[in-house]
């Protein structure tokens, strides 16, 4: 048996593949354009496209950060007041409506003070404004055998500064979650 007309024949196959593989192809011709609609013809609807499956952005419903980011853990109180704000009430209402949401949720509501004041002073501030939190959650449906409150006065400042800003900031009383969240 004879290699070469072997080799040829399969080296002709070989070089013709290759010249077909790189022949150029004209590009399909152009779709038919179609008129733009009249005044009485509703355009045809867009494609519809395969629905895309949403993702999870944001906290879980139930969880710690969703209550501190989608309904505020914290308000602030005025200049040795004890009384609920304005701007703190709807803050306090989402509040007690997430709660009752999720009944299985126990909060504490950490009353602080800015640093005037003394120390004693400033803990029985502190408590009257852990005690108006809770009044107002329990008055919004709120079980009050889900809320404990504690007054850390002056003794856990949120803001280092010494001024009327930093010690705006120290005035408010936060609602922690302490069980039941996912």
């Amino acid at each position: 048996m004879n290699l070469r007309p072997t080799a040829r024949l399969t080296l002709a196959a070989l070089a013709s593949a290759a010249l077909a593989a790189c022949a150029s192809h004209p590009p399909p011709p152009p779709a038919a354009v179609s008129p733009p609609p009249q005044a009485s013809e509703a355009p045809p609807p867009p494609p519809s496209a395969a629905p895309t499956p949403q993702t999870q952005s944001g906290p879980l419903p139930g969880t710690v950060q969703d209550f501190v980011i989608n309904v505020g853990d914290r308000i602030y109180f005025d200049f040795d007041r004890a009384s609920i704000r304005a701007d703190a009430a709807p803050i306090l209402a989402n509040q007690a409506q997430w709660l009752l949401r999720y009944p299985n949720v126990r909060v504490r509501i950490e009353g602080n003070c800015d640093e005037r004041g003394t120390r004693e002073y400033n803990f029985a501030l502190g408590a009257r404004r852990a005690d108006a939190v809770r009044s107002f959650l329990v008055l919004h449906g709120v079980p009050a055998g889900r809320i404990t409150t504690i007054s850390y006065g002056k003794e856990q400042p949120i803001d280092p500064g010494h001024d009327e800003q930093a010690w705006a900031r120290d005035r408010n009383a936060r609602t922690a979650i302490v069980e039941g969240a996912r």
